[in-house]
């Protein structure tokens, strides 16, 4: 369908001044709007006032303020086109009042999207947890082949400050998460991988079944020229991805032995059959593919360490081959990867202890999927804003791997109601004080792991804030240890 890439004639309302709603901003006011209104129901103080005032400075108009959307109602009623920040649900009524008076309404990414160019292929990867891993390890396979690749979306960069300034990319690599694939209307992945699909976000879905279809409106505009790659072992993906045009291609554990990517031996065994090679699409990637072919990868990247990682993996390689990246080069970016911040990040060893940073787990599956990277003695720092989701499920994986467990946040009396007389567990109230009792109780081999199952928001602005947090935390009291040390 024709893209809406003229803006000339019009009026576009930004809603959220984060930085999704700041690089939206920026890009209509490149692509020469009439107006933009940059909006946000916050007051400023609690915006990046620098960009703002930058965005003020290069002609935006700037609606934000106590009285938020209740001061806003004719602002929708009077604009062409409404840019929404993932953070806002579609279902606003101000939403419906724009769309009512004739105003379209979208997502940043899908906005962006308009101004990708268009031999660019967009590989877009969502799920409940490992899409930021995916989308990150995706990214690094392809530029280890030299291609010009965009890697963000829900994930770091933002698609439209890196359109900004027209650049071009061969790959669009695009974390997309399912508030914003409420917002996606033209956006076209090529490749689109689902990792997998639990009940998360619960405050703001009715209930998991529409979650899911938020899910799945990543396949919505693939056609069968196009590849869907999804997890072989979860049935609620498999169902999500039935009746949909695209081609299939499944990786994972267990009775894997038809998926297209699986672990065996100790490596990752690729293969795919030829025969369903897609038509009409750019051919630079099936340049390196035969009519079949089965390849083997090896795991050795410490940054990958995990049964959750090595699928991880399997889901990257394939999406990276189907995009036609060659096997050599998807070596090199397996052996090269640095890993992602906040998920599984070594921040530092102190007398043998090492300490890991997980703040991204803000749920209980993602803490469950951590702890299962280590075999025993685990100091696990959990707790913060709670979504609702027992905390029981950890109980079981902790047995024989969690020397004890410190609780922090709102959310630390259920923890430790659900670990009681199973491990110790002490309850710390905050992030520092959990840090430096994990360190007196540990000794050298143990891994002090923060994966704190919940939402930062009670404590921290978001988990990189909490994550950065620890890291600072680990290199302090690193110095304490060797200040201590040279005194004596």
């Amino acid at each position: 369908m024709p893209l809406p890439r003229d803006l000339t004639d019009k009026r576009v309302l930004v809603v959220g001044l984060g930085k999704s709603g700041l690089g939206a901003a920026r890009l209509a006011l490149r692509h020469d709007a009439r107006e933009v209104i940059a909006f946000d129901d916050r007051g400023i103080d609690a915006l990046d006032a620098e960009a703002v005032r930058a965005l003020v400075e290069q002609g935006a108009r700037l609606a934000c303020g106590p009285h938020g959307f209740d001061s806003a109602t004719e602002i929708f009623r009077s604009v062409d086109l409404v840019v929404v920040s993932p953070g806002f649900p579609l279902a606003r009524p101000e939403f419906t009042v724009a769309r009512q008076a004739g105003a379209k309404v979208v997502g940043e990414v899908e906005f962006a999207s308009w101004f990708l160019n268009h031999d660019a292929l967009v590989i877009g990867i969502s799920g409940t947890n490992g899409k930021s891993t995916v989308t990150a390890l995706t990214g690094a396979l392809c530029a280890a082949s030299g291609a010009a690749t965009f890697t963000g979306g829900n994930l770091g960069a933002v698609l439209s400050d890196a359109l900004v300034d027209g650049q071009r990319f061969d790959f669009a690599v695009l974390e997309l998460s399912s508030f914003q694939l409420e917002g996606i209307d033209a956006l076209h992945p090529q490749i689109a991988c689902l990792t997998n699909l639990t009940p998360d976000h619960i405050d703001r879905y009715a209930d998991h079944a529409a979650y899911g279809a938020a899910k799945k409106r990543l396949f919505r505009n693939q056609t069968e020229a196009d590849f869907g790659v999804v997890n072989a072992g979860d049935a609620g993906v498999l169902k999500l991805i039935e009746g949909e045009s695209c081609q299939r291609f499944t990786f994972g554990f267990g009775q894997s032995e038809e998926a297209a990517a699986r672990f065996d031996d100790g490596t990752i065994v690729v293969r795919i059959d030829r025969s369903v090679e897609a038509t009409g699409r750019s051919s630079r990637r099936h340049d390196s593919l035969g009519a079949e072919f089965e390849e083997r990868y090896q795991l050795t990247n410490r940054n990958l360490r995990g049964p959750h990682n090595a699928e991880n993996a399997m889901a990257a390689i394939l999406c990276a081959r189907l995009a036609g990246v060659d096997a050599a080069s998807v070596q090199r970016g397996l052996d090269a990867y640095p890993g992602l911040h906040h998920r599984l990040e070594s921040v530092g060893t102190i007398d043998g202890v090492e300490f890991i940073n997980d703040s991204k787990a803000t749920n209980v599956d993602s803490t469950a999927v951590a702890l299962k990277s280590f075999e025993r003695g685990v100091w696990l720092i959990a707790g913060g804003q709670g979504k609702g989701l027992p905390y029981r499920p950890l109980v079981e994986i902790a047995l024989g791997r969690v020397a004890g467990v410190l609780t922090i946040g709102e959310d630390a009396p259920l923890i430790e109601a659900a670990f009681r007389g199973v491990v110790p567990v002490v309850s710390c109230g905050d992030l520092e004080t959990a840090t430096r009792m994990a360190l007196n109780q540990a000794h050298a081999g143990d891994v002090v792991l923060l994966s704190p199952a919940c939402a930062s928001y009670d404590q921290f602005k978001n988990f990189e804030a909490r994550g950065d947090t620890f890291r600072a935390l680990v290199q302090r009291l690193s110095g304490e240890r060797d200040e201590a040390r040279d005194g004596h």
